[in-house]
């Protein structure tokens, strides 16, 4: 007999925010090196800003303010990387970020204020610097962790760059030497690292490339390990494609939803897509109009039970990929009418820092640019102000975090749904063309229209039908209350 699925209840209701450490915000409470790039400069493939932790907890008021209660944070482990995904100690918090103390602060700080905090797990492969691969480095054959990674013949050739690397390594980069995770101290350490930050008290983990451990038993034990540590746990894996067979209740929570993201940019932005490559293992898009639109989504929500479909971690940007405003040339409405859109669909939104005020950047390193604290000339206060109560709709509404999900119209550049839980109804419509659009939707009930986001030139209910007329650019989400 089938196992339930079973996500947890949090993520429900999780509004995330992503954010890269060493460009998000810093804290005289940190001695750091006097080695940095300054802040206000562009960021740089090698350099440092000097972001840290006690910088986060130092900005979490604004955090709140703007309704996130999730944080997920790329790598913070020692490491000799400003992206830190060269991992040197799996146990120590990054110096620069101020160490385990400054984890341990902000944990308190979030968790005192709702707000969860979910770590990446870089699994997969560690750096030159981490011990074991070092004393192969040093010893060669003779080096008793010699069975640690994957190597071919010695000496190791790390830093010969001129050559394939003498041993497996992440897509060939000297710098990422793959684990072997057959071995089973290997296992064991990499299952005791999770462990370890699941009782220090974060909130879950977000895992780098999983798809590259191809080994169902060994997530299945880091999920019952990490669940035993903390039951509520989020454990969501970085896989850009269909992952049914991690998303079946025994290993991972969520995956990172892609899959959504790339329809989002190519309707929404399908007026001003940018001629790039788009980032991450994705091709360039190309427009779509909203059959094509909801076929997309249609498609995504139907690939996992439920439980996983309402966790499912929903981005627009990432540390990955270009931001979204430049992947649409600066075109500020269809980041809004995405923004509205990842508001009120399935799955947990998830915000990378700064897109909510306009922040731009291109390939890595541009979209690690640093949070201009000391700069609001530079803020898009307007979309802030879209963002922050966007989010206040989401929560003000269970039917947005939890309904179903129903396709009304999906015709030309005209796109619209229904969310129900119970007695709440929620139409969201959208108009992503240029001029005025009416539009009717049916409804499988009556109900009394009520705006709760957004304008409409038009609005009236005819028996089952809605008939809205919306302005050029822009979305609403309507109430349908119960008539009396």
């Amino acid at each position: 007999m089938e196992q339930p699925v079973i996500t947890p209840e949090w993520t429900k209701d999780a509004i995330f925010y992503q954010i890269f450490p060493d460009r998000f915000a810093k804290s005289d409470r940190v001695i750091k090196p006097n080695n940095l790039e300054p802040w206000d400069t562009p960021p740089t493939p090698r350099g440092f800003k000097g972001g840290d932790l006690i910088g986060v907890q130092e900005h979490l008021d604004y955090l709140e303010d703007l309704g996130v209660n999730a944080i997920y944070f790329t790598p913070v482990f020692q490491s000799a990387s400003n992206h830190r995904y060269h991992t040197f100690d799996y146990y120590q918090v990054d110096p620069l970020l101020g160490g385990n103390e400054a984890l341990h602060s902000l944990l308190d700080a979030a968790h005192a204020r709702d707000m969860r905090v979910v770590l990446d797990g870089v699994f997969n492969h560690a750096s030159r610097g981490f011990f074991q691969f070092n004393h192969i480095l040093e010893c060669g054959d003779k080096s008793p962790y010699v069975d640690w990674f994957h190597t071919k013949d010695f000496p190791l050739n790390a830093y010969e760059l001129d050559q394939e690397p003498n041993y497996r390594a992440w897509a060939g980069l000297h710098a990422l030497p793959k684990f072997n995770t057959g071995n089973p101290q290997v296992r064991d350490f990499i299952l005791d690292v999770a462990v370890y930050w699941a009782n220090f008290g974060i909130d879950g983990w977000r895992l780098d490339v999983p798809t590259e451990i191809d080994d169902d038993t060994f997530w299945q034990e880091f999920r019952r390990r990490v669940k035993a540590a903390n039951p509520e746990a989020y454990i969501v894996g970085e896989i850009w494609h269909e992952a049914k067979r991690w998303l079946a209740g025994d290993q991972f929570d969520a995956i990172m939803n892609y899959v959504m993201t790339r329809p989002a940019i190519a309707f929404f932005g399908a007026r001003s897509i940018a001629p790039l490559w788009h980032g991450g293992n994705y091709p360039p898009l190309q427009p779509i109009d909203a059959a094509g639109f909801a076929e997309a989504i249609e498609a995504s929500l139907s690939l996992y039970d439920w439980e996983v479909t309402q966790v499912q971690l929903n981005l627009l940007s990432s540390h990955d990929t270009p931001r979204f405003l430049t992947m649409v040339e600066n075109d500020a409405d269809a980041l809004k009418l995405a923004m509205l859109f990842q508001m009120t669909m399935p799955g947990a939104p998830t915000v990378y820092y700064g897109d909510e005020i306009g922040l731009t950047g291109g390939y890595d390193p541009g979209m690690r640019g640093t949070f201009p604290w000391d700069r609001r000339d530079l803020w898009d206060m307007d979309l802030l102000g879209f963002v922050r109560d966007t989010i206040r709709v989401r929560k003000g509404s269970v039917a947005l975090r939890r309904g179903t999900y129903r396709t009304v119209l999906a015709e030309g550049e005209r796109y619209a749904f229904e969310r129900v839980y119970g007695s709440e109804r929620v139409l969201v419509a959208f108009n992503v063309a240029q001029s005025h659009a009416s539009m009717d939707l049916p409804l499988v009930e009556g109900g009394s229209p009520r705006l709760v986001f957004g304008s409409v030139e038009e609005i009236a209910r005819h028996d089952d039908t809605l008939s809205l007329k919306l302005p050029p650019r822009t979305g609403v989400v309507i109430a349908l209350d119960a008539d009396a």
